[in-house]
């Protein structure tokens, strides 16, 4: 979904003229403007969902909510170019991103300025998508939303359709035309698939009916051209795969991990004509196209509960760079990779990947350390604003 506001405060021009962002203040949190022809990717699980259908909306549609309100000023402060939101519940309509846009991102907080994102996107995503088949194995079939059992049941947890959606905000056009979705794509179909087996038996753990419709993605694959205003779009590939626990010794959600983060390898592989998208368009990314993978991809390469390959795969790709972007808030809490923490604890799971073609200019997280006057925006449990960390990074694509 494309939207122009037609209140918008940036202009980009040919240039790529931008305004300057606020003075950092005090805090060593806020990161310079990136550099002369860089362009600033994000992401961010902003912890925009809810229980119940609605909820967010109406929570959006005031301005005074405190928690969209914190996760707002952390993207003022940030000021990414390009920024994938993940667990935002997505409505039918697809009225929130506008919502978050004018009611909280272009209303400045707390001493940063207001940020316009005059386009956006959001498509439907699995979670909480009935799938009518006994999906986690209970010998039940749920349909009626608002259960743990529905959710499970669902192609993606979630107790009602679209929750724990997905949503980009961009400051560059985005070329909704060439976008494509991969909802559909089913898990069996891709090749060498690690479909979940019953370990005291061996046989399949889901059935033949079941594996016939179940998807791969448990919210969606989304390729979205971005106009950065070079010679080519540069590709957000965008996804938010299952965590990989919250089921049983068939470790069912541990290999779906891993096998929705083998999609972008597949993606990125010559000719992979196994793959379609929703539109029923077959192949992966075309040769030489830049890209940047973004998305809490729930994965770990050195623990956690994960796949220990699952984010290995991406990582060690000789067509990827992996910036390893660090914080001070981080570096005094992580216990496994202090370098480079993007979430909280000691677990890496957020990740903002260029293609290796692309220069990394600068990269980052959010966290403050709790010296910082904008510790108030992350804080400890129960967290102000989510219990993820924006992380970016400043990509050369003029």
């Amino acid at each position: 979904m494309r939207h122009r506001s037609s209140t918008a405060t940036l202009v980009l021009t040919a240039s790529g003229v931008r305004p300057v962002p606020p003075a950092p203040g005090a805090s060593p949190s806020v990161p310079p403007p990136p550099p002369e022809g860089a362009v600033r990717f994000a992401t961010f699980n902003a912890a925009l969902s809810r229980p119940t259908p609605g909820t967010l909306l109406r929570e959006l549609s005031a301005p005074d909510h405190p928690q969209i309100g914190n996760v707002a000023e952390i993207v003022q402060w940030v000021r990414p170019d390009v920024l994938l939101v993940t667990e935002f519940d997505h409505d039918h309509h697809g009225l929130g991103p506008r919502l978050f846009q004018d009611s909280y991102l272009a209303v400045g907080r707390g001493g940063a300025e207001g940020v316009d994102f005059p386009y956006l996107y959001t498509a439907p995503v699995n979670t909480g998508v009935p799938s009518g088949a006994d999906l986690d194995g209970d010998g039940r079939v749920v349909t009626a939303p608002g259960s743990t059992a529905y959710a499970r049941d669902a192609f993606g947890f979630g107790l009602f359709p679209g929750q724990y959606g997905m949503a980009v905000f961009s400051r560059y056009p985005l070329l909704t035309d060439r976008v494509r979705t991969f909802r559909e794509f089913r898990w069996a179909d891709l090749p060498g698939a690690l479909l979940p087996v019953r370990p005291d038996t061996g046989d399949p753990f889901h059935s033949p009916g079941a594996l016939a419709v179940l998807r791969l993605s448990s919210k969606s694959h989304w390729d979205v051209p971005v106009d950065v205003g070079g010679r080519r779009p540069v590709h957000l590939l965008a996804s938010h795969p299952t965590p990989p626990a919250f089921d049983g010794p068939e470790r069912r959600n541990v290999l779906r991990n891993h096998d929705e983060i083998r999609f972008w390898v597949d993606y990125l592989s010559p000719g992979a004509s196994h793959l379609y998208d929703d539109a029923g368009h077959r192949g992966g990314l075309a040769p030489g196209a830049p890209f940047v993978v973004a998305g809490d991809l729930n994965a770990d390469p050195r623990a956690g509960d994960g796949h220990p390959e699952a984010i290995r795969q991406l990582l060690e790709h000789p067509g990827i760079t992996d910036p390893r972007p660090s914080s001070r808030g981080g570096l005094g809490r992580a216990a496994v990779d202090p370098a480079a923490p993007a979430a909280t604890g000691h677990l890496r799971a957020d990740y903002v990947l260029p293609s290796a073609d692309l220069g990394v200019r600068g990269a980052g997280v959010f966290w403050p350390a709790p010296d910082d006057p904008l510790f108030r925006l992350t804080g400890d449990c129960p967290f102000p604003s989510s219990d993820h960390r924006l992380v970016w990074v400043d990509v050369a694509c003029r």
